[in-house]
């Protein structure tokens, strides 16, 4: 259908040219009827009966909840991740390292995704909407049958009525996100994680500095004190 192909051909977070001076201008907002997308200060010229699907963004990636896509598309097999407490679905395939791409024994033997490789938690299959379709496209197999007739009541305008962005002024997610990579068991994940105790390296590994009682810094081995050393008596000159 036309709207499936132009909402995973769409670039969404874009300026909207009509409202260029206007703060929260990305256009996030995709209309199923006009297969177009544009931004939530053009809400009130938009045709109010048309149904409309709200675009997220999680680091430079469009995503759409999973509640609100699986009405309009059997979403089965595609990996759902976590961000703000709900669950979602990449619209589609994320870029990856090279040195992600069975880089070792553990990632070959791992579930991947059909289309693009990427390491996927099981049962799932695919990584994306467009990875599913894609596949499903190259096999053959006829998109009909994951097709869902909607509701359209369920895209309506009202749903944008005080929207509230998720996003933060850098068109990225709250810092409360949490993306759920099962990539992060072989040392591949996107982002390396860290805590508010250590200090981050590249490996993802945290170092923690412990400061021991006499005041000093402790590394593995070795102590260095800052306040265990004393003076001795002054020494003074004879008199002449």
């Amino acid at each position: 259908p036309a709207w499936l192909q132009s909402l995973m051909a769409e670039t969404f977070f874009g300026g909207c040219g009509a409202h260029l001076n206007l703060r929260k201008n990305e256009k996030n907002i995709f209309c199923l009827i006009c297969c177009l997308s544009f931004c939530p200060h053009c809400l009130p010229s938009h045709h109010p009966s048309h149904p409309l699907l709200q675009v997220r963004r999680y680091v430079y990636q469009d995503v759409i909840r999973l509640d609100d896509l699986e009405k309009l598309i059997d979403c089965s097999y595609i990996q759902p991740y976590t961000i703000n407490s709900a669950k979602v679905i990449f619209l589609n395939e994320r870029a990856q390292r090279s040195s992600c791409k069975g880089s070792s024994a553990a990632a070959a033997a791992a579930n991947n995704c059909f289309t693009c490789d990427r390491i996927l938690q099981d049962p799932f299959n695919f990584c994306s909407l467009s990875c599913k379709v894609d596949h499903m496209v190259y096999h053959g197999e006829d998109l009909s049958s994951i097709l869902y007739r909607f509701d359209g009541s369920d895209f309506s305008i009202s749903q944008f009525e005080g929207l509230r962005m998720d996003v933060s002024d850098d068109g990225q997610v709250t810092p409360d996100s949490i993306l759920e990579d099962p990539l992060d068991q072989y040392g591949c994940s996107d982002y390396a994680k860290t805590d508010h105790s250590g200090s981050f390296n590249g490996s993802g590994i945290t170092r923690r500095k412990s400061k021991n009682k006499s005041g000093g810094y402790g590394i593995p081995g070795i102590v260095i004190s800052l306040s265990s050393r004393r003076k001795g008596a002054p020494q003074r000159s004879p008199l002449s």
